[in-house]
């Protein structure tokens, strides 16, 4: 039997980083034509909505998009023909939709008023939004499993697309206001959805990967060995634990990304809203390469978990070392940048008049690498379907990342994050690659072995 390559993945990868790519410059496009259209202060409560929406949507509904990617690719490559994950999944984000909405009416004075500052049309649009997004994320994980990266790419690209269109009208005068730019993350997740029907079975079936011919004809071995493989009920327990470890993730996530600069403002009073803005900046170097990162996230944990089906170790491991040697390269490139010219570039794009240091750059740098490269391991964990362990490893590493910023008092407060950030992302890596590995030395489990301690 021929071995199963990777081109499934490469292809998937190179599709998705195409359009993310361009999805990302179209969003910056938004952003340009949006402050260049606002008020200083309209335009504020653009950035503010957005944040909301999208740290909410991500910690809401991307579980049940990964739980999806990998469900749907696991019981593709044995062969299942079900539809119960669907279902579960389903009623899972329709849980996770409604709490949002019952906590966004219970709040909405603190929102409205306080985030807000008494708009009520951006209180109802992040209400309308993040409640559509429920919808979009569970067509992602859809695609995502069924290795329908062509149609996940056209989804991303047409949000992206549609959203740019109301501050486009604005800039050229069809419309004016806030409220019209901030209509465009409503309409961004329902547009983009045009794409279902084409999902659903009006296109040709996908071309199915070399991994799930390999897991499909193993089945097919073993049933003819006098061992059918037998289809197991994916049950609302299964599904729950798996998306609420996940959801635990993706918080240590935000607080990776976010803990920093909102910690910095909170330490130094009324006057830190400045040094937390310059501590946002510093850490966009570790937060733009997430951007095209998502690309080999979504990619990758269907492909391993394919390969994990078929029993193929040897090309999941390849599949796994690959990328971490491709971060590893990137990471030292960008650390080689910033040590040559970081503090010119860094003042270039954002002005102002701070001094960005250029070993807390390169610090950063190093901290960004060490990120990818957990981040790299807790898909293949997950694929792995390990995802209560992998959750811990993230919630310790967090958590840590908190104390430091907290219990610690440096002078200098950005220096204290960087050094929070590569410590806590040090942990996170180390950990995750020692959970890798303690699997990695006894092999992949074969197709259709239980595992108690993968019901998350």
């Amino acid at each position: 039997m021929a071995e199963p390559q990777s081109d499934g993945y490469g292809r998937g990868a190179a599709i998705l980083s195409v359009g993310i790519g361009v999805t990302g410059l179209i969003t910056y496009a938004y952003f340009s034509l949006a402050s260049h259209t606002l008020s200083e202060e309209d335009y504020g409560g653009i950035t503010l909505l957005w944040s909301a929406v999208f740290i909410t949507v991500s910690v809401l509904y991307r579980p049940v998009e990964q739980l999806l990617s990998r469900t749907i690719a696991d019981r593709d490559a044995r062969g299942y023909k079900g539809r119960d994950h669907l279902r579960v999944a389903g009623a899972i984000q329709l849980a996770l939709g409604a709490a949002f909405a019952v906590a966004a009416l219970l709040l909405r004075g603190p929102i409205e008023d306080g985030l807000f500052g008494g708009s009520r049309t951006l209180y109802w649009v992040l209400i309308v939004a993040v409640l559509a997004y429920a919808v979009s994320y569970f067509a992602r994980g859809f695609l995502a499993g069924s290795h329908r990266f062509g149609l996940y790419g056209g989804l991303v690209l047409m949000e992206a697309s549609s959203r740019v269109l109301f501050a486009l009208a604005v800039a050229v005068g069809i419309a004016s206001g806030q409220s019209v730019v901030a209509l465009g993350m409503v309409a961004a997740p329902i547009v983009s959805l045009a794409v279902v029907p084409f999902a659903l079975g009006r296109l040709a079936p996908a071309p199915r990967p070399p991994e799930v011919e390999v897991a499909q004809a193993r089945a097919l071995d073993e049933a003819s060995a006098g061992e059918p493989a037998t289809e197991p009920e994916f049950t609302l327990s299964h599904g729950t634990g798996f998306a609420v470890a996940v959801l635990l993730i993706m918080l240590a996530e935000q607080t990776f990304l976010n803990a920093g600069p909102l910690l910095v403002k909170a330490r130094e009073g009324a006057g830190g809203a400045a040094l937390a803005g310059f501590t946002f900046n510093v850490l966009l170097i570790a937060r733009a390469p997430l951007q095209l990162f998502q690309a080999v996230q979504t990619s990758i944990l269907p492909h391993l978990t394919r390969l994990r089906a078929g029993g193929e170790s040897d090309p999941f491991r390849r599949t796994v070392n690959v990328t971490l040697a491709a971060i590893a390269l990137f990471a030292f490139g960008v650390a080689l940048v910033m040590a040559a010219v970081g503090p010119s570039v860094m003042d270039l794009v954002f002005g102002g008049n701070f001094s960005y240091d250029r070993g807390g750059l390169v610090l950063i740098s190093v901290g960004m690498g060490l990120y990818l490269v957990a981040a790299t391991l807790n898909q293949a964990l997950l694929a792995q379907a390990r995802a209560l362990e992998t959750c811990v490893c993230w919630l310790v590493a967090a958590g840590l990342f908190v104390a430091f910023l907290l219990v610690l008092d440096f002078e200098d407060r950005v220096l204290q994050v960087e050094a929070g950030y590569v410590g806590a992302a040090l942990v996170l890596s180390g950990s995750l690659y020692a959970l890798y590995r303690r699997e990695d030395a006894g092999g992949l489990s074969p197709p259709g072995t239980p595992r108690a301690s993968t019901r998350a």
